[in-house]
């Protein structure tokens, strides 16, 4: 796994520098290389995923996002992605709900993230109230040593003072101010080199579980809608 993911690190690194159609199409047969390492090592993540979650028999074909970046409503008109990723859920990339978002990307951007994101004003509405109402199990599962140690804190945008409806003297505020809740563990590239780099992220997946799960179990089936995941 080393050497192929190195390859799948230097194609990334080149093309961060060269993004255009011309150049890609030139070293084709390196992307592919680059690209089957990294759906190497996702296979490998999900042979041994049943410590986190069964995915029946979703393949690592199924999680792959395109490299191919959408660049209708961007100002950024680069025609392809700076990483490669991927999204682990019971339905591969098109997992709504339980699903965990990693990415490999030269420089120390690589990184496993899952929780709650892209979320509709009435999902987050239910969010804040449960919160609001109870906030002793999320504070338990971010306060725990596993949590802090893997992920620090949790992530997300915020708002800037008290959500409406919401009281600016409420115990708990800096909860409620997040607009996204997400968690985050980042790779160096040492580590993504290494050996045993899929058992990292499975590893990963598995303390970051009681975080996704208290938000899956809040929000419940989420219907898919028409913007995409990352």
């Amino acid at each position: 796994m080393t050497t192929s993911l190195q390859t799948t690190l230097d194609f990334l690194r080149a093309l961060r520098v060269n993004n255009t159609t011309e150049w890609f199409h030139a070293h084709r047969a390196e992307y592919e290389i680059a690209r089957n390492a990294f759906e190497a090592l996702i296979s490998d993540v999900l042979i041994q995923f049943k410590l986190v979650d069964d995915l029946g028999s979703v393949q690592a074909a199924d999680t792959i996002h395109r490299i191919n970046r959408d660049i209708r409503f961007s100002a950024d008109k680069s025609p392809y992605k700076r990483e490669m990723s991927a999204l682990i859920g019971a339905e591969g990339r098109k997992s709504i709900g339980r699903a965990y978002y990693m990415q490999i990307a030269p420089d120390g951007e690589s990184f496993v993230t899952a929780g709650a994101y892209m979320l509709e004003p009435d999902e987050l509405q239910h969010i804040r109230e449960t919160i609001a109402t109870d906030a002793k199990p999320l504070k338990a599962i971010l306060s725990a040593d596993s949590f802090k140690t893997h992920f620090g804190t949790m992530r997300g945008d915020q708002v800037k003072t008290a959500p409406k409806g919401f009281a600016k003297d409420h115990p708990d505020l800096a909860l409620l101010r997040y607009k996204e809740f997400m968690a985050e563990h980042r790779f160096t590239d040492q580590e993504v080199l290494s050996a045993d780099f899929a058992a990292q992220i499975v590893e990963t997946c598995q303390t970051m579980k009681p975080f996704v799960v208290y938000f899956d179990n809040i929000l419940g089936p989420r219907v898919k809608r028409e913007h995409g995941k990352h």
